[in-house]
């Protein structure tokens, strides 16, 4: 018993959605990987069920029920992925925190060197996906473009095809436990912190069901979310095409009149150039009216302050952590 009490406490959060096929194989892969790090470290495994409608709930019960370090945090409904990873961090309780998906595309033989970095001072270890084995040519090429544009915009500076498969230290946690956001990017959050990091490189495997974790729709909005949560230039791109539009259309009048007046009177009509130049104008107010809603939608939510998830129950798990349990 004194053994166990001075090692180290690993706390392994994942955010689970209609994984009912893959919780066995991914339980049985961590079980594997902590059976060699035993002798140095004890663990829990937190799964935040975030809704599932498969089965997967009774699933995780079962387990928890076989073993109390396997813990279990069921969502009342689908909250997402950054809620579920965000509530899982706040009530892990171990002296540093790993975050990983259910699809067994985050490898978990990747763990021990996670846990290596960390222990030769790093406090935040994140991963680097080199490559997407199960990712469709549609998908990798989204994903490029996405980056590139991110990149591009962003106030805070996030390495490309950076995963949410990471190590963080429990002060990283700490701090990340008093956000109040609602919708936020999970490692972008993470990387705004700062603290010293490193980061390790993988390849990720292919699906074991071949089911996509993110539809196409829930990406475009988590992309919409990043955006408008990193970068101001959504906001600004309105100026910037308000003065474009300047230039570009004293350039079509002065040519306009030019044409008029020395080369073809006929050749075009006052009222064509008015119709095509309006329905110019109109749409891009409304995209630049669409990019201040966004915002406006996000200050909304902050206002309301409606939680950022609901518990329907708690295997194994005490109350939050506390910062007076540090």
């Amino acid at each position: 018993m004194i053994k166990n009490k001075t090692r180290k406490r690993i706390s392994i959060v994942v955010p689970v959605y209609n994984e009912k096929r893959n919780i066995l194989p991914l339980h049985k892969e961590l079980i594997k990987v902590w059976r060699e790090l035993e002798d140095k470290y004890n663990y829990e495994i937190i799964f935040v069920d975030d809704g599932s409608k498969d089965g997967g709930s009774a699933l995780l019960q079962q387990l928890a029920l076989k073993d109390s370090r396997i813990k279990v945090l069921s969502f009342t409904r689908n909250f997402g992925k950054e809620s579920a990873l965000s509530a899982g961090c706040r009530f892990a309780v171990g002296e540093a925190v790993i975050t990983m998906d259910a699809d067994l595309q985050h490898p978990p033989e990747l763990i021990p060197k996670l846990i290596t970095e960390w222990e030769q001072g790093f406090e935040m270890i994140y991963t680097i996906r080199k490559e997407n084995k199960g990712a469709s040519f549609t998908k990798k090429i989204t994903s490029r473009i996405y980056w590139w544009i991110f990149t591009k915009i962003a106030s805070t500076e996030i390495e490309p095809h950076s995963t949410d498969f990471r190590l963080m230290d429990r002060k990283v946690v700490e701090v990340l436990n008093e956000f109040s956001e609602k919708n936020r990017l999970f490692r972008g959050i993470i990387d705004w912190m700062g603290f010293k990091k490193t980061k390790l490189e993988f390849i990720a495997p292919a699906r074991v069901n071949e089911m996509p974790g993110y539809s196409y729709p829930k990406l475009i909005v988590l992309a919409l979310n990043s955006f408008t949560s990193f970068s101001l230039f959504p906001l600004k791109l309105a100026g910037y095409l308000g003065v474009l539009i300047v230039v570009i259309s004293s350039g079509l009048l002065v040519a306009m009149f030019f044409i008029r007046w020395f080369i073809n009177a006929t050749l075009f009509t006052a009222m064509a150039f008015f119709m095509v130049g309006n329905t110019f104008l109109i749409g891009l107010v409304l995209i630049c009216l669409g990019f201040i809603a966004l915002y406006i939608a996000r200050i909304n939510d902050e206002v309301v302050n409606r939680p950022l998830y609901i518990v329907r129950n708690k295997i194994n798990l005490k109350n939050e952590r506390k910062k007076s349990e540090i």
